[in-house]
């Protein structure tokens, strides 16, 4: 089950068209250990040419997001050990482009100090990012997420002492 602001997603087909995916953080509950990671909505599947003619049919569908854990090999360890209940998984961002979906998954993961934290299991941060990619994010955005992020770092620290 996905989260958005604390209250479970299922949006239908017609409602996901708007996007092309999501930045989200997966919560391992029994040590409050985290993941960031992004995910594509849809998928890109190839058909055979119709009846004479070559070129290949090209149509999206849409992706396995519903059922995604991430790409992390702990994680996918951790769950076949515990299961998925013993994990919260929330969507941070949709986003509308490739470029803006790997730009704000580097950003939560670099603001959030990912890699250099232990309660992460985010072990690379990578990206490959034109400007001309990103033009709808906005600084402002991007100052609620550090406001939203420093708050919540103050708190866990407040936590551990």
């Amino acid at each position: 089950m996905w989260y958005y602001k604390d209250k479970v997603y299922n949006p239908s087909e017609e409602e996901l068209k708007e996007w092309i995916g999501f930045v989200y953080i997966i919560t391992d509950l029994s040590t409050n250990k985290k993941y960031i990671g992004k995910k594509l909505f849809w998928s890109k599947k190839t058909l055979p040419p119709l009846k004479g003619k070559k070129r290949k049919r090209r149509s999206l569908i849409i992706s396995d997001w519903q059922k995604y854990y991430g790409s992390s090999e702990t994680v996918k360890e951790l769950l076949k050990e515990h299961g998925t209940e013993n994990f919260r998984r929330e969507i941070l961002h949709f986003c509308e482009t490739r470029g803006q979906l790997g730009y704000m998954e580097l950003y939560e993961q670099i603001s959030r100090h990912a890699l250099l934290r232990d309660d992460y299991y985010n072990g690379i941060v990578q990206a490959r990012i034109h400007h001309s990619h990103i033009k709808k994010i906005t600084v402002e955005q991007l100052i609620d997420i550090n406001e939203h992020n420093a708050k919540q770092l103050k708190e866990e620290l407040n936590d551990i002492s």
